[in-house]
């Protein structure tokens, strides 16, 4: 007796396949494009936490001899105390596209985070920044 044996998966199981899938498919493609939004708030985080620690290194630097580090009377101002500033190029000590909201710092406080911040790429985040002259 000859038997054959017929192997593979019916129709049946490949459409159920098919339909899980979607469903993987269908839950998981929102988290996919929500992290495209995280990434471009988490670029800002860290350029907002460089004007952060530029501003604080420059405090240090300014109180321990006047005559480093840089004027800071506005949050603008601390762009100066970047990496990378240029007094002869227009926006530098910022990545290309960012930009910082100014607001006046008073000579003897440190500025709360809601009162600088730093936007790009559609994106805001607050940072903190300390007057020194």
């Amino acid at each position: 007796m000859n038997k054959s044996q017929q192997r593979g998966f019916t129709l049946i199981e490949l459409v159920m396949v098919i339909v899980i899938l979607g469903v993987l498919a269908a839950v998981a493609l929102p988290k996919f494009v929500s992290v495209d939004d995280d990434a471009k708030q988490a670029a800002v985080n860290g350029v907002a936490g460089a004007l952060s620690s530029a501003s604080a290194i420059n405090y240090a630097s300014r109180k321990a001899n006047g005559t480093k580090g840089v004027a800071i009377a506005d949050c603008a101002d601390v762009r100066q105390a970047m990496q990378g500033y240029s007094a002869t190029v227009a926006g530098s000590g910022l990545p290309t596209g960012y930009t910082i909201t100014a607001a006046a710092i008073s000579t003897t406080s440190e500025v709360t985070k809601s009162d600088c911040s730093v936007t790009g790429q559609g994106k805001t985040a607050p940072f903190t920044a300390t007057s020194v002259q």
